[in-house]
């Protein structure tokens, strides 16, 4: 019997302990340098003057090509497409039959037929699944992320991909391009010149402030790169380290990393068979202090992710007849948690405390230690909800964690955030022996940053 996800589940008994004591180690943003001056500076550029974020290397980028392409994606997405010609972009949600969330990427449709995904693993194994089996005219090319750990050995990808955000963002793509550009519209995309070349662009904004996403040839990246830099050198730019990078979306409000609802149920069974055990959902994590013998009770929606205005029922697509059983119902909903400074340096103290037991230890500024984490969230006694990516913001001198919580805590509410995993931690190679503390936080907006808030593409990340 050949091995794949199915036997794996099938060999472990139960998912939940599968993942929660998996030995692959950290979730690693590979090959972009560590810092290129400090986290901290590098944090406060996208908020007061520009940096570069290097893309190359972390995601998995799926080209779709074919006269189904469109048919194909349309069929997997809770999104609209009435309005997706050439030349623009969409958050792309697929779901699994029962409604649940797979992930999330950005599609980019970049000509007649051709499309391509750019997200986490999740998103790219299910649509590279169902372009295989599901009967549509396509060719599908996939280049996966760049090894986490290289080892010293070469890393090429198809594109290198580059974003230019901030304040000053504007100053430094007008000198590149030798002038003003077009007024490029949110998620769409155009042309600019950068050197001696003609560059393909997408307005995006990661860290809240517009700016572009651009790409080309991987062999082209360096030149580009040297270029970007030089000119944003009167304008007070950084270049982002992988330390900081992924920070960004505390402060913007986007989820990254929920767990793949794909372990469970029989109209999967055939995705699971199909997954190897090599893959993401074979050999992630999760952690946290949420714990449940039903992997069931991780899965997530569309709704309780702050994507609800983007399900729209003009089409037929995977997930629809459940997901319109629930549209009218209650959710939890995306918000920020607000750590207590005065309960998180306890956390930081206990390491300095020799003989004493200590808590589990919150590295900065990125403090998930799972591929998908669910901490729980307490109030009055009662479980109300999830912190699922948690990290630390220069900009806002605070810790800060993105989840959710049930439709009646309102923002404002203080609840406790119950930090580090039961029984003394689970064998996952990040887990030291700690215990458990409750953190105080405070049930805040999403976006957290108020520049974010007010500036900031509506629905985005808000989910309004």
């Amino acid at each position: 019997m050949s091995s794949n996800l199915e036997t794996v589940l099938k060999a472990a008994g139960n998912p939940v302990h599968m993942l929660r004591n998996a030995q692959i180690g950290a979730y690693v943003y590979p090959v972009v340098a560590t810092e290129f001056t400090n986290w901290r500076d590098e944090q406060r550029a996208w908020r007061d003057t520009c940096v570069l974020f290097d893309q190359s290397h972390h995601m998995v980028d799926i080209y779709i090509d074919g006269p189904d392409a469109l048919k194909l994606v349309s069929h997997l997405t809770i999104n609209t497409f009435t309005n997706f010609p050439i030349n623009r972009a969409k958050q792309f949600i697929p779901c699994t039959p029962y409604g649940h969330v797979v992930g999330d990427g950005i599609l980019f449709h970049m000509a007649e037929n051709s499309m391509v995904f750019v997200g986490r693993a999740p998103s790219a194994n299910w649509i590279q699944f169902n372009a295989e089996t599901g009967g549509y005219n396509v060719k599908i090319f996939k280049d996966d992320r760049s090894p986490s750990r290289p080892m010293g050995k070469p890393v090429v990808r198809k594109n290198y991909r580059y974003q230019i955000q901030g304040p000053n963002a504007k100053h430094v793509i007008e000198k590149l391009n030798g002038g003003p550009i077009a007024d490029i519209k949110f998620f769409h995309m155009d042309t600019i010149n950068i050197g001696k070349r003609k560059v393909r662009a997408l307005r995006h904004g990661m860290a809240g402030a517009p700016g572009l996403e651009v790409w080309g040839p991987y062999e082209e990246g360096e030149e580009i790169r040297a270029a970007i830099v030089e000119a944003g050198r009167d304008f007070g730019m950084y270049q982002v380290g992988n330390r900081a990078y992924a920070t960004n979306t505390l402060e913007s409000g986007w989820i990254p990393s929920p767990l793949p609802a794909v372990y469970t149920g029989e109209k999967l069974k055939a995705y699971r068979e199909w997954l190897p055990a090599s893959s993401y959902e074979a050999t992630g994590s999760l952690g946290g202090s949420f714990v449940s013998e039903n992997i069931e009770d991780y899965y997530t929606t569309p709704y309780e992710l702050g994507y609800g205005p983007f399900v729209k029922f003009d089409h037929d697509f995977i997930g629809r007849e459940a997901l319109e059983k629930i549209a009218g119902n209650k959710h939890r909903r995306k918000v920020t948690f607000a750590w207590n400074a005065d309960d998180v340096t306890k956390v930081f103290r206990s390491m300095f405390e020799p003989g004493a037991e200590h808590y589990k230890y919150i590295d900065l500024p990125l403090s998930n230690y799972a591929s998908a984490s669910y901490d729980k969230i307490v109030h009055s006694g009662k479980t109300v909800g999830f912190s699922m990516f948690a990290g630390y913001s220069y900009n806002e001198r605070s810790m800060l964690s993105l989840g959710m919580v049930d439709d009646d805590v309102k923002v404002g509410t203080e609840v406790s955030l119950v930090w580090g995993e039961e029984g003394g931690g689970t064998k996952k190679t990040t887990v030291e022996r700690h215990k458990q503390l409750d953190i105080r936080a405070v049930v805040s907006p999403v976006p957290y940053s108020k520049v974010v808030r007010e500036t900031y593409a509506g629905g985005w990340r808000s989910g309004s």
